[in-house]
C-alpha cells in the first residue's frame, strides 16, 4: 500500500453555532482551529446546523440565518406588498378620474342637447 494516501482519521469536535453544542466524532475533516474539552485538545469544525438544532430532530421550527437571507427576503416581500398597494391606489385614482371625466362629458352633452332643443 502507498503511504500517506489516506487522510488522518481522528476525533474531531463539531460545534453547532446556533446552540453552541459540541459533538465529538471521528472524522477526516481538516481544520486549523483547536479546542480544549475535558483536558484534551481536539480540532474543531464549526457548523450552522446539527441534529441538536435541526427542526426535524428537535420538533421546533427555528430560523437559522447567519447570512441575512431571511431578512433580505422579508424586505423584498414588504417592498412587493407596498408596490402592490401603491398600484392599487393609482388604479383607483385613475378610475375616479375617469368617472369624473365621464360625468363632466355627460353634463356637457346634456347642456348641448338642451341648447339644441331650444
Amino acid at each position: 500500500m502507498k503511504k500517506d494516501l489516506h487522510p488522518t482519521y481522528r476525533p474531531v469536535v463539531f460545534e453547532d453555532l446556533s446552540t453552541h453544542d459540541y459533538l465529538i466524532v471521528s472524522s477526516t475533516a481538516e481544520t486549523t482551529e483547536t479546542i480544549d474539552i475535558d483536558g484534551e485538545t481536539y480540532p474543531v469544525v464549526r457548523v450552522e446546523v446539527t441534529s441538536s438544532s435541526h427542526p426535524f430532530y428537535t420538533g421546533k421550527q427555528t430560523i437559522v440565518d447567519t447570512t441575512g437571507r431571511v431578512d433580505r427576503f422579508k424586505k423584498l416581500a414588504q417592498k412587493a406588498s407596498e408596490a402592490k398597494e401603491e398600484r392599487a391606489k393609482l388604479q383607483s385614482k385613475k378610475e375616479k378620474q375617469a368617472e369624473a371625466a365621464k360625468k363632466r362629458a355627460d353634463k356637457e352633452a346634456e347642456k348641448e342637447e338642451t341648447v339644441i332643443e331650444k
